[in-house]
């Protein structure tokens, strides 16, 4: 068997995949202090703040008030958080205590006056060996909130002459190793992102004033590929909306402040966590801050409106992308609206190598590939003459019969579609909604599983298109996104099932313009169709754990299918399962898709032989971005081009016994290696 690949890895990117996992090795040492600034970034803040320049001269003497404020810490030896701060004991001391520390230390080095330091090194004192543990809900918030924070006072505190005794510098050593690691230590990818955004933001701190650089690198990898909700790229998605932007825009800032504070991290340490992804932090804030300043981005949700006031997360977000020739118009505007009132924000944003601004050369903006895609406001396509129009409340299936093999349209006005019973397609047709707003959901009470059946098993020339097909329980899911999630619904519910006897015996299908969302069962399942085409679907969050079971459900699986062209399309975030899964398939033609987020596979090819993926973004998958299995035969003739492939948890490519490969990639950050690629003519059986 031949096969010839064409390695790209890394291309722009190497530098940067280099520079996070090979260039932080053991044997590098940590920059001290080092955490949200350097040594020289310190010094040239404290320049500017003596010299009187602004905003730094005015954010310090708002810092300075804030250090002057009468305080006596209040230590606890079981901190308890619940949701939304019920119960609270000792949350909002050890909070407040945190910020004062960090606080006072930053102006003890401006000001050289012990008194600040001693402020700093009482609170430290007090909890260091005074705290056990934390306990209720918010448990992990809490600390992961209040960790960097008392970390980067001890990192200024540790490396200036402040006074602070060896053996006190030990009892916060302990107070980290045993209280905040063992619970931050397997964060927690389950919850909104912003959880473990600030879990990664603490590690990090953490790993610098310990020195340990296995806590730093695992908080870093964690950055890059958490699964669930858990990375970066889990968060902010291709077109700069958050994983949160449904749920309201105060988490979602948060959020984005915790990426985004521990990418600050990072930098201070030789890290470039901003620039991954084509600004993929600078995307999120800016497509944040447009819309909390009066621009109305797409979405692939209902944007939240809820809790819209500006969050201090801008200054050094705006400041760092500027330094590097980036503009964010729309974060400098928020930062520029909150800087008047902000004190240490301002300040750490100083850093040493920004004192010359370079001319702007970019401005983020979302990845064109898959964008827009799904069912979108309106119909994409004119209506002929003649056709039949329904109304919710009207029967589909009656239409569908009456015009079967005719041709003719059925329109689906906008509304809520309750479906009796699967609705079953004859041969014929074209089905079509107005849109985003034309939604057909299966009666929860019907006893079937599947929304969309075919009639026949020859069911031949059939068009569905601008519509939204429902998965979930109920059509309206509520505004947490985390909490609604498919595979927390205990429900076994399908998309679209259109299922053959032999090969070909299908034909003629096409889906276009339609969101499949919030199936348990496949999103879309075909089996033995000839000619068919899927064009800019939305197919999101389908393939649970329901039975038959997890990892067997995808967003797209298609089986036994020959001819298929599959392109524009969007296959995001199956919680169990793969973005596309393709079995025992000939001639497919993947282009111009988004595959991302999924827990399983970017995309799964079993079997299958003549199969082009080309011009596609897929990422942030929890196992290779593209896995070519061995199970008998294998597959052949199989040519994967011109894609970008990066931060998948396993593999970029993965291959066994493949027979005629061409692969010519962009590749970067994907597992834990330098290898991008693994390619093996073993007939190697994935059995996990």
């Amino acid at each position: 068997m031949n096969f010839r690949t064409h390695h790209y890895k890394f291309l722009f990117l190497v530098g940067v995949f280099l520079c996070l996992f090979s260039a932080t090795g053991l044997s590098q040492k940590f920059v001290h202090p080092g955490i949200d600034q350097s040594a020289q970034d310190l010094a040239l803040m404290k320049k500017f703040v003596l010299e009187g320049k602004q905003p730094y001269k005015d954010a310090f003497a708002r810092l300075k008030d804030a250090a002057d404020s009468p305080f006596l810490p209040k230590a606890h030896t079981h901190v308890l958080r619940g949701p939304y701060g019920r119960p609270n004991i000792g949350g909002d001391d050890l909070r407040n205590g945190a910020n004062l520390a960090y606080d006072n230390a930053l102006v003890w080095y401006v000001t050289g006056d012990k008194k600040y330091a001693n402020k700093a090194i009482d609170i430290l004192n007090a909890w260091s060996p005074t705290l056990w543990d934390f306990d209720y809900n918010d448990a992990k918030l809490l600390a992961a909130w209040t960790g960097h924070l008392m970390c980067n006072a001890a990192e200024i505190l540790r490396y200036t002459n402040s006074g602070w005794k060896a053996n006190d510098i030990d009892a916060f050593r302990n107070m980290l190793m045993t209280v905040y690691y063992p619970l931050l230590r397997h964060y927690f990818p389950q919850a909104n992102g912003n959880w473990d955004g600030a879990i990664i933001h603490s590690l990090m701190a953490m790993g610098i004033f310990l020195d340990d650089r296995k806590i730093f690198d695992n908080a870093l990898d964690h950055f890059l590929h958490g699964p669930v909700n858990g990375s970066i790229f889990k968060y902010i998605y291709p077109n700069g909306q958050c994983q949160e932007t449904p749920r309201d825009q105060g988490h979602v800032q948060l959020g984005l402040g915790e990426f985004a504070g521990a990418a600050q991290i990072g930098y201070t340490q030789g890290v470039d966590l901003f620039s991954i992804a084509d600004n993929r932090i600078g995307l999120g804030f800016e497509y944040t801050a447009g819309f909390l300043l009066g621009e109305k981005p797409q979405c692939y949700c209902l944007v939240s409106e809820r809790a819209k006031g500006l969050r201090d997360d801008y200054e050094y977000v705006y400041r760092h992308y500027l330094s590097k020739g980036i503009a964010l118009p729309w974060t400098k505007k928020a930062a520029d609206s909150v800087r008047f009132k902000a004190s240490r924000s301002v300040l750490s944003a100083v850093r040493y190598s920004a004192a010359l601004i370079p001319a702007v050369k970019a401005v983020p903006t979302a990845s064109p590939i898959a964008y827009v895609a799904g069912a979108v406001t309106g119909h994409t396509k004119a209506y002929p003459q003649n056709p039949i129009v329904i109304h919710p409340g009207q029967s589909i299936q009656k239409a569908l019969d009456s015009t079967a093999q005719t041709g003719r349209w059925v329109i689906l006005k906008a509304g809520i579609h309750m479906l009796p019973s699967a609705l079953k397609i004859p041969s014929g047709i074209t089905l079509a909604g107005e849109g985003i707003g034309t939604i057909l959901f299966l009666d929860p009470n019907s006893g079937m599983r599947d929304a969309i059946v075919n009639a026949t098993n020859d069911m031949q020339d059939v068009t569905i298109q601008d519509l939204v097909i429902e998965g979930a329980l109920k059509t309206q899911t509520g505004d947490d996104p985390n909490t609604n999630r498919s595979f927390k619904g205990g429900y076994n519910r399908g998309g679209i099932l259109f299922r053959s006897l032999r090969e070909g015996q299908m034909k003629n299908i096409n889906l276009l313009n339609i969101t499949i969302r919030n199936c348990t069962f496949n999103g879309a399942f075909i089996s033995g169709a000839d000619n068919l085409r899927i064009s800019k679907c939305d197919f999101n969050e389908n393939g649970g754990n329901a039975v038959p079971g997890p990892k067997i459900q995808h967003n797209l699986l298609l089986s036994h299918c020959r001819q298929v062209n599959i392109n524009g399309s969007r296959m995001a975030t199956s919680p169990f399962g793969s973005g596309i899964a393709l079995d025992h398939c000939t001639g497919v033609v993947v282009s111009d898709c988004e595959v991302a987020r999924n827990a399983w596979y970017g995309m799964l090819v079993s079997e299958s032989k003549n199969i082009s993926i080309s011009k596609s973004l897929i990422e942030a998958n929890d196992r290779s971005g593209i896995l070519l299995e061995f199970l008998y035969r294998g597959n052949a003739d199989i040519n994967i081009k011109d894609n970008i492939i990066h931060y998948n948890n396993g593999f970029g490519l993965e291959s066994y016994a493949t027979a005629r490969l061409k692969a010519q990639n962009k590749y970067a950050g994907n597992g834990k290696a330098v290898v991008q690629e693994r390619l093996s003519q073993e007939k190697i059986l994935i059995q996990e």
